[in-house]
């Protein structure tokens, strides 16, 4: 019955139009996805009841992936899992159904509870997960790549690694995520859905148990023991390795674990919602950390780092850059970027020969490409024997090949194949720039070809420098322009100023810049008086002879330069034009007597005397509006140039020059 209804509403969903699901919304987007299942006892088959796939135009053949949480602390990626319960009681099982070259959303469910009332079957002897690929203790995995809007389930396995260890392992389990390099916070831990007696706890809980727990305590515990040397530093190392984690990441979770007996494995479930301001830069790359404690001091810390990388649509074949972010005041042409291809089978049978063909930007160094890592593992061809699985690695001018010979990658759709991290592959490789660096965004892109099949296009991988800031120091000399009793007059000045751009800007960039100018002292002639007069210097007598009367000015002014368009030709060659605003900052005129004098009886021994009045300080004026345009030669992007520059004013029509030297730092 609960089959029929499900098959009714996907029936109806697509024979209704659109808007009788909601306007604006696709009627296929609105189809919950539906837990149809066959119980036994504690024996249950489960299947999903999905909406049609839509496929997206010119992709590979749409597909669903599928997670099931099976309510026990166990889970399946196969299509139709079936479960049988160790235990009575009743479990949530939870579907998670992906859609592969899809248009639409994932199809959102809920948890549908079930009732075990009795051990009709045994459980299966435990053969393993196969979920711990790095051999390590702990070990995280996802049902898809976060997308935004869209949550995801983030699987934390741990176990313990002891075969005939008779005593149970214990520790803590730290989870760190939303990276500070990220502005925004990427994810929000909505639930931890824990199986095992996990505990939430806190980090000074976790110091506070080390500090407590000492070689005395523990040996008093587990006995004397020559092949458990407890390193003292060992608390040190924690701190250590917890301070380097919350300087990367911004939030934390930490919870308790205990009895997990030799070989036993273990796992807990988080849901993780994409927050509204996730990072919507479908290049980049996030990391979520975990870190296992153990309480037996003996044991080392563990932690693992699961990458992923924001996604627009699901797609399994997929390229990304690490770092792809760079700061190009430190990036030289040793520098190495690492790209990762992954690729998968969907196909329903297997592959023999897959080849990754990639497009290397033109700044980077195809022949200092290095093959870091790759899986399937065979080895290079150069050194097989004949039929044997290796890989070949072709370089060429400005591409690398990556081919898989007789190898054997299953299809994702091929009858018999449970364990879908089977299907997939990849390669790491790492790649260096060229000598001529470009201050420019780069993208790679990858084909890969399964057999005889057409190629599957991946995504374009972008690399992308950082703005930076530079400051440049500019000196140089010009010619004022003043206005004096509705006259314009001009005097030499020397400048000093700043600029503010991008830094080593490879094209076109906009920068501000600020003057203080230093003018030539002026003075200005105002009249001749003749004597006639006597008068005092000091003790003696002086008949005044003549009078000159001038007026002397000096001048502090600022120039402010808010919109600058600058082009940078070549590495040479920049040119410029703008608009500016001129400010007197001090403008003070100071009256001066030049006055003849001689002595009354001798005319002829006659001399000159400067007096000068009280200065007026005019303070704060306003100039005017002026359009320039300018050229460098030099190392215009960074270090030394000179730079002339022409600058015509707007309320008057005169105009200056202006020579400079800057330095860009």
């Amino acid at each position: 019955m609960i089959r029929f209804i499900s098959l009714i509403s996907l029936f109806l969903a697509y024979v209704l139009p659109s808007g009788a699901q909601g306007l604006g919304v696709p009627a296929h987007d609105t189809l919950p996805a539906q837990i149809i299942l066959q119980q036994e006892g504690n024996r249950v088959q489960l299947k999903p009841g999905l909406r049609p796939l839509r496929q997206v135009a010119g992709a590979p053949e749409a597909f669903y992936t599928y997670f099931w949480e099976l309510g026990d602390g166990s889970f399946s990626f196969d299509k139709e899992p079936l479960h049988q319960y160790k235990d009575t009681g009743e479990f949530d099982i939870r579907l998670y159904a992906t859609n592969n070259y899809d248009d639409g959303k994932p199809p959102k469910s809920k948890p549908r509870r079930i009732k075990v009332k009795k051990r009709t079957f045994l459980a299966d002897a435990s053969t393993g997960s196969h979920f711990f690929k790095s051999g390590g203790s702990i070990e995280m995995k996802i049902n898809r790549m976060p997308r935004p809007g869209e949550d995801l389930v983030a699987i934390i396995g741990y176990r313990n690694k002891a075969e005939n260890d008779l005593s149970n392992l214990e520790g803590s389990l730290l989870l760190f995520y939303n990276e500070k390099q990220f502005k925004q916070k990427n994810f929000e831990l909505a639930d931890a859905r824990a199986y095992h007696g996990e505990k939430s706890t806190s980090v000074d809980s976790i110091l506070t148990a080390m500090e407590n727990t000492s070689a005395q305590n523990f040996y008093a515990v587990n006995g004397p023991s020559e092949s458990r040397l407890i390193d003292p530093g060992y608390k040190e190392q924690f701190i250590q390795l917890l301070a380097s984690k919350q300087a990367m990441y911004s939030a934390q979770q930490a919870w308790n674990i205990k009895n997990i007996a030799a070989g036993e494995e273990k796992f807990m479930f988080l849901t993780l919602n994409t927050l509204p301001g996730m990072i919507k830069d479908t290049n980049a790359v996030v990391t979520v950390s975990a870190v296992f404690v153990p309480t037996d001091l003996s044991l080392p810390l563990e932690q693992f780092d699961l990458e992923m990388q924001i996604v627009a649509s699901h797609d399994p074949n997929k390229m990304q850059l690490k770092h792809r972010w760079m700061n190009y005041r430190f990036v030289r042409k040793n520098k190495e970027l690492t790209y990762k291809v992954r690729f998968q089978n969907t196909g329903a049978g297997p592959a023999k020969l897959v080849k990754v063909g990639v497009k290397v930007p033109g700044m980077l160094s195809a022949a200092s490409l290095e093959l870091v890592d790759y899986s399937p593992r065979c080895v290079p061809c150069d050194s097989a024997y004949q039929n044997q699985s290796c890989i070949d690695t072709l370089i060429r001018k400005d591409s690398v090949y990556f081919v898989f010979k007789n190898i054997y990658l299953p299809g994702m759709q091929q009858d018999g194949v449970s364990d879908k991290d089977s299907t997939q592959g990849f390669v790491k490789y790492k790649v260096k720039f060229n000598k001529e660096l470009k201050k420019l965004p780069f993208y790679s892109q990858a084909a890969i070809i399964f057999d005889k099949n057409e190629p599957v296009i991946t995504n374009r991988s972008y690399g992308r420098f950082k703005p930076g800031l530079s400051l440049a120091a500019i000196a140089g000399f010009g010619n004022l322009r003043m206005k004096d009793s509705g006259q314009v007059n001009s005097n030499r000045q020397i400048t000093l100023g700043a600029a503010l751009s991008p830094f080593a800007p490879y094209r076109l960039y906009w920068q501000v810049e600020a003057y203080l100018n230093v003018h030539q002292k002026q003075t200005d002639f105002k009249g001749f008086v003749d004597g006639g007069r006597d008068t005092t210097i000091g003790t003696g007598k002086y008949v005044i002879i003549s009078r000159e009367i001038y007026e002397e000015q000096k001048i502090l002014s600022a120039d402010i330069v808010p919109i600058h368009l600058r082009y940078n030709v070549n590495k040479f060659l920049g040119l410029g034009a703008g608009a500016m605003m001129s400010l007197t900052l001090s403008d003070k005129l100071t009256p001066k007597n030049d006055i003849l004098v001689a002595e009354p009886n001798n005319p002829v021994n006659s001399f000159t005397v400067t007096s000068r009045g009280t200065s007026v300080n005019k303070g704060l004026d306003y100039w005017g509006t002026a359009i320039f345009g300018d050229v460098n030669l030099g190392l215009v992007r960074q270090g030394p140039a000179l730079g002339i520059r022409y600058i015509q004013y707007l309320d008057e029509r005169q105009g200056r020059w202006f020579f400079y030297g800057t330095f860009r730092f």
